[in-house]
């Protein structure tokens, strides 16, 4: 019988949806660089009023909306504290020292966010000539790379709160930022309004298939501008992808919910299959497991996988990882698990 690949590399591999392809059809659009694009404008300002910013600036990726918060917000030569398993600092080039300059102090970040108290050792505060000024705190959530975990709202609050106690510019690292509301059952406010600027995927579990959203002041989205012009990101009839954009936080927050459960269910047919998945408070769309001594090698889990039907992905080595998204149900991820529990047992 035939079955379809199913794909639980990352909820980056999502596709528009038929009714989002008719949205992207019948865009208005115009030329955005002039600011006369409709779709592009009208995304700015819902994508502002819902984060409760001032405004907001369409950009290329979630890399590209963080370095521009970066690039703003910071001056070569200044230190920006960052989670040590962090995306800005594990997985974006290092664009905040490359192209913002900054130079980067890594705090411990295993529960999501780094502990508060961390935060004034790390700045170095003491008006040393040889230490760097501290301007820019960078939190994450949902972290990736400790499980996909979903922050709550009072924890992420008392680490933006001191930050910004501090003095720091504190920027979220959004990318998923919806599924973290999703998951403890509140408006994204909860999160956006303790931070100074915030980053957001439109695709992932949004689904829109490019583009981010970058919210702050008008000052920071002023400056923004320029330096999206300045990396090649400023593009003309945007509105395409913008109206995509729009469409998926009108229609595709909510469902998230989703995702969670179908990622619930996975963990439990793994766990019923003998698999020691990590598990980690409030985990949202994303399943770790390892890949324990005397099992497949990392190349051939991926290949065994494809060769049933399952595109797969080691995230690091002997470290798999499995992400639901609104392109796979409880069907799939039934027959996902049998085909990793085969895999593993070969």
């Amino acid at each position: 019988m035939y079955h379809k690949i199913m794909d639980f590399r990352s909820d980056t591999v999502t596709r528009p949806s038929e009714e989002m392809r008719r949205v992207i059809a019948a865009a208005e659009v115009g030329d955005d660089i002039y600011g006369d694009d409709p779709s592009s404008n009208a995304l700015c300002k819902y994508a502002a009023e819902i984060t409760g910013k001032e405004a907001a600036i369409f950009a290329c990726s979630g890399t590209m909306g963080n370095l521009l918060a970066f690039t703003t917000a910071g001056r070569h030569g200044e230190s920006l504290l960052a989670g040590k398993r962090s995306h800005v600092w594990c997985a974006e080039v290092g664009g905040f020292s490359a192209v913002a300059g900054l130079c980067p102090y890594p705090l411990v970040d295993d529960e999501g966010v780094p502990d508060p108290a961390e935060l004034a050792v790390a700045s170095r505060a003491d008006n040393d000539v040889h230490h760097p000024d501290t301007t820019i705190l960078a939190l994450e959530n949902t972290h990736n790379y400790t499980g996909g975990i979903a922050v709550p709202p009072e924890r992420f609050a008392q680490t933006a709160r001191e930050g910004r106690r501090l003095g720091f510019h504190v920027h979220l690292d959004g990318a998923r930022v919806f599924n973290a509301a999703v998951r403890h059952g509140v408006d994204v406010r909860r999160y956006t309004d303790e931070v100074d600027s915030v980053q957001f995927c439109l695709s992932k579990g949004l689904g829109a298939p490019l583009g981010s959203m970058l919210c702050g002041s008008h000052e920071l989205i002023e400056g923004a501008k320029k330096w999206r012009k300045r990396l090649g990101g400023a593009q003309r009839q945007v509105g395409i992808a913008a109206a995509a954009g729009l469409y998926a936080l009108k229609n595709n927050v909510a469902r998230l919910a989703e995702d969670h459960a179908n990622a619930a269910l996975l963990v439990d047919l793994l766990k019923r299959g003998g698999v020691e998945v990590e598990e980690r408070p409030n985990m949202t769309n994303m399943v770790f497991f390892p890949l324990k001594e005397g099992q497949v090698g990392d190349a051939e889990f991926e290949a065994g996988c494809l060769e049933k039907g399952l595109l797969a992905h080691m995230i690091s080595p002997r470290r798999a990882r499995f992400v639901t998204h609104l392109d796979v149900d409880r069907e799939d991820v039934e027959r996902a698990a049998a085909i990793i529990l085969e895999v593993l047992s070969a």
